[in-house]
């Protein structure tokens, strides 16, 4: 039977469609194969390594590394003029993906035995190794899709579907690792945990080549490749990423969601561990958590067409709010209501995240855009790697910080997976503050710093001669 012949836009390019949506969903999930065993990071290393504020002291370590890689190898991307048979953003995706099929890995080597100072090496190298993968895959990555294309609603397309992609990429390690990685006891099995980061790093590759494959790259970025074009200046696109409000506002928005999801992942494991004593539901409960955002999904392209992506990700914002609020109701001796109180807020901030979640990524192209508005130059790798670099600066400092308030409050590591009812409860406060601030930066990033509602969007688009529809 006879294929069908591909539908050509006015300059050539195959018209944009589902095959595009889903392979940029599967970039993210390929990124989440790796990123979504961060989550895990700190329980390994604290129960199953012993290092306990060790940990929180190296983690913040590690981010000077992330401090000089994001931006670096942000400013090295966009500083490249070489010619690629595709795109150069796609070259950089498959290397990056070739390292993190061992990069992940390298973060839970598991040596519970060896000594402190041979345990902080292993770490500090793991980590490294992994970040730069990442960050390679990682970077290009989010600069890709305002090079897919220039519509608004596209790019609403592809931003909710690269949250389906997220989406899928934590189910897997977030609903069957828990059933694998603890024993009948709730402790930790720290071997496991390195093989099954050896698996989901293969998986994570296949992925990413599945959409490497199936990218088509629309809008142009008329990179001069004369002998003359002015040299690129690392340190003036980083005054023009302070400078630009929507690129600011979304990276604090998405440092905001960062901590209450990476801030908060050791004290929900505690919780469901020592609080409601069954570690292995606890996957399950925050999947369940996430239907709000796969029910939303399908509604972002329209809902931003009729609203704005300013608009709606700010309502999600008070969404997660209010849920925040009520994670603070505590029922007395845990009964069964506690459970659901705490199920049922977990939907409402979900709902919350799934809205701003959807849209996040578009609001970046949105930036970016914003960038050549203002400033004439694009910098897609330098306003990506920056807002990568923050964002990592979240999920560093933020569960760094909320171990050291955990080891404040009575938290023990080392082996001990059940705590003193007293340090759970407190946990189940600790979770509830994370979940409320991280709520309270996003609002402040979407709805106070980020500028490009939804008339000056249309605007901006206007002024750049793109024929977009709202």
């Amino acid at each position: 039977m006879a294929k069908k012949p591909v539908k050509l836009d006015a300059n050539g390019h195959r018209q944009f469609g589902l095959r595009d949506s889903v392979s940029y969903a599967a970039g993210d999930l390929g990124c989440n194969m790796s990123f979504a065993l961060k989550g895990t990071m700190s329980i390994f290393w604290t129960q199953f390594m012993g290092m306990d504020l060790w940990y929180a002291l190296l983690l913040i370590v590690v981010q000077v590394w992330d401090a000089i890689n994001d931006p670096l190898i942000g400013s090295i991307i966009d500083a490249d003029r070489r010619t690629y048979k595709r795109n150069k953003f796609l070259a950089y995706i498959w290397a990056g993906s070739l390292g993190l099929i061992v990069g992940g890995a390298c973060c839970f080597l598991p040596f519970p035995n060896a000594p402190t100072w041979a345990k902080a090496i292993i770490f500090i190298a793991g980590y490294v190794v992994w970040d730069a993968f990442y960050t390679v895959a990682n970077v290009p990555y989010g600069s890709l899709l305002s090079l897919i294309s220039d519509d608004v609603k596209d790019r609403a397309s592809l931003s909710a579907w690269r949250s389906v992609g997220s989406i899928f990429g934590n189910m897997l390690p977030m609903v069957i690792l828990p059933f694998i990685m603890y024993d009948e006891n709730d402790n930790l099995i720290g071997e496991r945990v390195f093989i099954a980061a050896l698996i989901m790093g293969v998986l994570g590759f296949i992925c990413f080549q599945f959409m490497i494959k199936n990218t088509e790259i629309r809008v142009e970025t008329n990179v001069n490749l004369n002998e003359e074009a002015p040299k690129f200046n690392v340190f003036k696109a980083f005054v023009n990423f302070l400078k630009n409000r929507p690129a600011v506002g979304a990276t604090v928005a998405a440092m905001g969601m960062f901590i209450g999801m990476q801030g908060a992942t050791t004290a929900v494991t505690v919780i469901f561990q020592s609080y409601y004593n069954n570690v292995k539901i606890s996957g399950i409960v925050q999947l369940f958590a996430m239907i709000p955002i796969v029910v939303f999904t399908p509604l972002a392209r329209k809902c931003v067409a009729k609203f704005g992506k300013k608009e709606l990700a700010t309502f999600g914002s008070i969404c997660s709010i209010i849920a925040g609020l009520g994670l603070f109701i505590v029922t007395p001796n845990n009964t069964k209501l506690d459970l659901t109180l705490y199920i049922v807020f977990q939907l409402i901030y979900s709902l919350g995240l799934g809205i701003y979640s959807t849209v996040s990524w578009a609001m970046m192209g949105d930036a970016i855009d914003y960038n050549e508005w203002k400033f004439g130059t694009r910098e897609e790798g330098t306003v990506y790697s920056l807002h990568s670099f923050f964002r990592k600066l979240a999920q560093g400092i933020g569960p760094s910080l909320v171990l050291v308030i955990m080891i404040a409050f009575g938290y023990v590591g080392a082996n001990e997976g059940n705590q003193a009812l007293e340090v759970a409860i407190n946990m189940r406060y600790i979770v509830a503050a994370t979940f409320l601030f991280s709520a309270i930066l996003q609002f402040i990033g979407l709805g106070l710093v980020y500028n490009l509602d939804k008339k000056t969007l249309a605007k901006m688009n206007a002024d750049l001669g793109r024929d977009v529809e709202e």
